[in-house]
């Protein structure tokens, strides 16, 4: 925990160097109780763009792709700042359950509910883990969209990032006495937060806005690595 208040003033003087950004509803970031918060996902950096301009001393809980850890600074790296692994596709429920239990305990999470990132910029079909944690922790989701100034609408050093942050969602609040009536909860949170998350582009998008052309089409004939991976 020591670590975690020496390297984030760290990186906030790193990410003001390197990058140009711009937060838009950083008011709306709860300081006094747990929340969800649950960002677009466009690069590996994305959780720290974040939590450097949030800048909360008290330590979000991260969940992040187990193949991050591989590389051991950088599993070092993502631990100081508070990030587990999650074996993504296999149901870690152990994982989700730890996480849970800790944001009832009043810890902020940070889940991308894309379970991975865009290639493109646009946002992708939600999942349900950011839902679940929310609504068994009792904790509001709080929607975030990431905007990368560039002609791929991705992340590039020294480009212009604006990170917007929604309204509150009290997920806890919400959560259905019945439980069978769970699944159509889970459903209407995912609609809330897609809804949000496209009218926070719509609303910041820079000049420049590359999500208005169309999509575009995936060369099957070749095999494009994405060098971010």
């Amino acid at each position: 925990m020591v670590l975690y208040w020496i390297i984030l003033p760290i990186v906030w003087v790193l990410i003001h160097i390197l990058w140009r950004i711009e937060v838009v509803g950083l008011d709306k970031v709860p300081r006094d109780r747990a929340v969800v918060l649950a960002p677009n996902h466009i690069s590996d950096f994305d959780p720290v763009f974040v939590l450097g301009m949030i800048l909360d001393f008290s330590r979000y809980r991260i969940l992040a792709k187990k193949e991050l850890f591989k590389n051991p600074f950088i599993g070092w790296f993502l631990g100081c700042l508070g990030a587990v692994p999650i074996d993504r596709g296999k149901g870690d429920t152990e994982t989700i359950d730890r996480v849970i239990a800790e944001c009832k305990q009043g810890t902020k999470v940070l889940v991308f509910p894309e379970g991975t990132r865009s290639k493109d910029g646009r946002l992708g079909k939600l999942k349900s883990g950011a839902f679940v944690i929310a609504a068994k922790a009792g904790a509001d989701i709080l929607p975030c969209r990431i905007i990368y100034d560039t002609p791929d609408a991705r992340m590039h050093l020294f480009c212009r990032i604006r990170i917007c942050f929604g309204e509150l969602i009290p997920a806890g609040e919400a959560k259905p006495d019945d439980p069978r009536h769970e699944v159509r909860q889970l459903r209407t949170l995912r609609t809330q937060v897609t809804a949000q998350l496209e009218e926070l582009y719509a609303q910041h998008h820079f000049d420049r806005d590359p999500l208005a052309q169309p999509a575009p089409q995936e060369d099957k004939g070749e095999n494009h690595a994405d060098p971010a991976c």
